[in-house]
């Protein structure tokens, strides 16, 4: 039984998260082309977290690229950029070099993407797609580094027994386990 509810909890975040990258990306209309703001990189840092949100991540990017002007191209070298950046994030150390690989991933892969589909300048598109990931991922910096103040959210997040201190945050380990109705 707790193997199952572990396999739906799984699946459900999973779910949520690859939902909340496909959604973000979808309705930003920064989220492709050259210059881009693609909002829902800062879910990446969740990779440094709880190493599993890789596959949430993944489908998402997936998910959001099915919509991209440029459709198979962003399926193929942008979801393998994000591939790349989750797992450089997930061997990382310290959450501030976790933040470079989705700046460096990006501007390279996704600038030789633009310049093999598009015929776009290689080291121009390279400059205009880091700086977009370069301020996407200084705000899910400051983000994540807030959230990381919150033991409830970071339990919430990774489900990690360390974030729970006292018997009064024992009732939150409850609250997130599946019941049955």
């Amino acid at each position: 039984m707790n193997k199952k509810r572990f396999t739906i909890n799984l699946i459900a975040r999973q779910a949520i998260v690859a939902a909340l990258y496909a959604v973000l990306t979808v309705v930003n209309p920064l989220s492709y082309g050259n210059i881009q703001f693609r909002i829902a990189e800062i879910l990446v840092f969740l990779c440094f977290f709880r190493h599993d949100y890789i596959i949430g991540l993944t489908l998402g990017c997936f998910i959001a690229n099915l919509f991209s002007p440029m459709l198979l191209w962003d399926i193929t070298m942008g979801v393998g950029a994000t591939i790349i950046a989750l797992f450089l994030i997930i061997k990382s150390k310290n959450i501030y070099i976790a933040a470079i690989w989705p700046v460096l991933a990006n501007a390279f892969i996704v600038a030789l993407e633009l310049h093999l589909a598009l015929e776009l300048p290689y080291w121009m598109s390279a400059l205009e797609v880091g700086i977009g990931e370069a301020a996407v991922m200084v705000v899910g910096l400051v983000v994540f580094l807030l959230i990381r103040r919150s033991k409830k959210t970071m339990y919430f997040l990774t489900l990690d027994n360390k974030y729970l201190e006292d018997e009064s945050s024992k009732e939150l380990e409850s609250i997130s386990d599946d019941k049955e109705l």
